[in-house]
């Protein structure tokens, strides 16, 4: 699809719907740094969203599901009922598998889990673009697994050596639940594991995108760094 008179193709147009303000801004700030892909604001309500489809061309929804005036999956249930054309990228921290399943019977396209860093929703989105691209008419059964394949999700990103899945996720989940956030002794305590392992997992949190770090000073001695997890990387804990 191109715009009209240019030539060019236009930007998939996006429409972030989440509660937390903070997310939000987040999330609609991810999608202006993906190439082909603007967004066209973020709402914070059912309300707000049905009203800003009703004034503003949207491609893509990025759907949170616990939103105040109902949940996200009746909404994509009463938009495809109406015939509506939006795609649906539900981003949420639900991570029950039911809810999967009719995200899936809905249609949605992709099904992100909070918190995450901006490389993730990046790649969910240029999947996307390239499935959205796809046109004209299946040769055969190959060209159709070829367009579905897009959507799915490749293995994860190897983690740095000397890291692992089950300790980071740990470490994170510290993080998040520690609103004044960690340093490196406390993560180690909390978690079980040494300080210098510790701090390596905060490090990696901190290179990702997903923490921050600032020295604080005591009365003698060197500063001690202080790890706090960043609210854009996703810190809403409910669906």
């Amino acid at each position: 699809m191109t715009a009209a008179g240019t030539g060019r193709a236009r930007p998939v147009r996006v429409l972030v719907v989440e509660d937390d303000p903070v997310a939000a801004d987040a999330h609609a700030l991810y999608v202006g740094r993906v190439p082909g892909f603007t967004a066209v604001g973020a709402v914070h309500s059912l309300a707000e969203a049905t009203r800003a489809l009703e004034r503003t061309p949207v491609d893509l929804l990025l759907l949170d599901l616990g939103l105040p005036d109902g949940h996200g999956l009746r909404f994509a249930r009463g938009l495809r009922a109406a015939g509506h054309p939006v795609d649906v990228i539900v981003v949420t921290s639900a991570r029950d598998l039911a809810v999967v399943r009719e995200s899936v019977s809905l249609g949605v396209v992709q099904y992100v889990l909070k918190p995450f860093a901006f490389p993730t929703l990046r790649e969910r989105l240029l999947r996307y673009a390239e499935f959205r691209s796809a046109a004209g008419e299946a040769a055969g059964q190959d060209d159709v697994d070829r367009a579905l394949a897009a959507l799915r999700t490749p293995l994860p990103a190897e983690l740095p050596k000397g890291l692992s899945a089950p300790t980071l996720d740990r470490v994170a989940a510290l993080l998040r639940s520690a609103p004044e956030g960690l340093t490196a002794a406390g993560a180690a305590g909390a978690a079980g594991i040494s300080r210098i392992t510790a701090r390596r997992y905060l490090e990696h949190l901190v290179d990702t995108g997903r923490a921050d770090r600032t020295p604080r000073y005591g009365q003698v001695g060197r500063p001690e760094l202080h790890y706090r997890w960043l609210a854009a990387a996703g810190s809403v804990s409910k669906v």
